[in-house]
């Protein structure tokens, strides 16, 4: 009966698929979950005109005592306690062409900094950022790539 089962769920995905071959087509916008690295999984958003991102998931979510990992870098004294997961840590990235978002600001909880960031879509499961302090010539390029929202451990 598991055979049987099995192929039924394929053919009935493969129905579905073929009837709306957009369904499992990758979102052409930046808006989605990215992941950076191998930490951290950022959702960037749409907020009043603009894009926004928050970390929803973290590989190592818990510190060394077992807790959730808190804000403890944070310039702002009143925001050291908060997690790590789930606060917006990009904003005000504007378009500026086609593909490209400029002139926005990210927050780096591993270090407390705030960095200026831009973004160019290099596909739609590819994205390009550049995190600078004044001048994107001495920044650092990161690669995100498009991961689907998951249910692993981790998330926020």
């Amino acid at each position: 009966m598991p055979i049987y089962s099995v192929g039924f769920a394929n053919a009935i995905l493969i129905c579905t698929i073929a009837a709306n071959p957009r369904a499992m087509a990758a979102p052409s916008g930046p808006t989605g979950v990215w992941l950076m690295g191998t930490q951290v999984a950022i959702q960037i958003f749409d907020c009043e005109s603009m894009l926004c991102g928050r970390i929803i998931w973290l590989k190592a979510p818990l510190d060394p005592q077992g807790l959730l990992k808190r804000d403890k870098l944070n310039p702002d004294p009143a925001l050291r306690e908060r997690q790590i997961c789930g606060p917006t840590i990009i904003w005000n990235m504007r378009a500026d062409v086609d593909s490209r978002w400029d002139g926005g600001s990210f927050y780096n909880p591993n270090d407390g900094t705030t960095y200026r960031l831009s973004m160019e879509l290099k596909s739609p499961d590819e994205m390009s950022v550049r995190i600078y302090q004044v001048i994107p010539f001495f920044g650092e390029t990161r690669t995100l790539v498009r991961v689907p929202m998951g249910v692993s451990e981790g998330w926020c």
